[in-house]
């Protein structure tokens, strides 16, 4: 098999231009760079964004532009491989934090993307999804899945802040992003569905003879009982790595079509190096600190710091002085239902 192949320069330039004003190309020269041998040559690039880096500016930007005037307060945080403005932390992964201050209401609306926002700092905020009011606490993962209405309020005191992660770099490429606009919803008088039906592991409501289950069953996972059972299997699984995917209470699916959800614990000093793997992840980081070498690079997090991680990445954990909590986001579930995920032994 061929290893060299023929380059643009080396065609005529009549033919070059006949190519051009014919609408076409020649496949040989790009082909390297579209089927890489071996394994992808990814462009995003590992990154890290100190929450108290933006922190300062999301505030500011608070001052600067009125929710009124933004829909969504957000800063987006941009893949250095693709440039300051990307709207991607990863090839297939958006996320970006978001500021909602005391009394503010961000407007209604749903879309195409699936959304889920990871909260980091404040109280008495909430998202309205299909008319269910999610509190949202620190540490919190809440759902805004394809389709649905979402509004979000303020009933505290002090700024509210999440992550956001979206699978919109996918619709984008797709040509198929887009949302609608509607007034905000009327509320449910009743707690949300991890304080009632799903309040404990293992069981659901009873459905009749063709009855089905919702396709979205539990909009919010929170972080108390996700970081209990982090330490319950720190405590009583063994040497094997803390971790433990969200899932869908009903199916045992994962959480959205495109993107899925894992809660991570390092113990005090513990290493952890998975396994290479195709999926691209981003990390939030919920509590404590420590280091992750990518590729060789190494980024020293703490709390509510977010770092990205590209495709194949060669990933080394280190835990700090105290357990540490994180939560990953990835691609794994668009990769599964494509028929390619895979995972190399390092």
């Amino acid at each position: 098999m061929s290893q060299t192949l023929g380059t643009l320069e080396e065609l005529p330039a009549e033919y070059r231009q006949a190519m051009t004003d014919a609408g076409v190309a020649p496949l040989w020269p790009m082909m390297r760079n579209v089927l890489p041998h071996g394994q992808p040559q990814p462009v995003s690039k590992a990154h890290l964004w100190a929450f108290d880096a933006i922190r300062p500016l999301l505030l500011e930007a608070g001052e600067l532009t009125p929710v009124e005037k933004a829909e969504r307060r957000v800063l987006v945080l941009s893949d250095p491989g693709r440039g300051n403005g990307a709207m991607q932390a990863t090839a297939s992964i958006y996320v970006g934090l978001q500021l909602l201050l005391p009394g503010e209401t961000a407007p209604a609306h749903r879309h195409t993307p699936s959304a889920a926002r990871v909260i980091v700092e404040g109280k008495g905020g909430y998202t309205v999804v299909g008319g269910e009011k999610l509190p949202m606490d620190d540490g919190d993962l809440v759902l805004t899945p394809t389709g649905e209405w979402h509004d979000h309020g303020h009933e505290g005191t002090e700024p509210v802040i999440w992550l956001d992660a979206l699978d919109l770099p996918l619709y984008y490429y797709l040509e198929g992003s887009y949302a609608i606009e509607g007034p905000l919803q009327a509320q449910r008088n009743r707690p949300d569905a991890s304080q009632v039906e799903y309040q404990a592991a293992g069981l659901t409501p009873t459905r009749r003879l063709g009855q089905p289950a919702p396709r979205f069953p539990l909009l919010r996972f929170p972080w108390s009982r996700t970081e209990k059972a982090l330490n319950d299997l720190a405590a009583f699984g063994g040497a094997e790595s803390v971790e433990m995917d969200y899932v869908n209470p009903e199916t045992g699916g994962d959480l959205l079509p495109t993107l899925g959800f894992t809660a991570l614990m390092l113990r005090p000093g513990e290493k952890l190096s998975p396994s290479l793997s195709s999926a691209s992840a981003v990390f939030h980081v919920v509590k404590g600190k420590g280091t992750t070498k990518v590729n060789g690079e190494a980024f020293s997090w703490g709390p509510k710091d977010t770092f990205s991680v590209p495709v194949f990445a060669e990933i080394d954990h280190t835990g700090g002085d105290e357990p540490a909590y994180l939560i990953q986001v990835h691609d794994r579930p668009l990769q599964k239902k494509l028929d390619y995920y895979e995972e190399r032994p390092r």
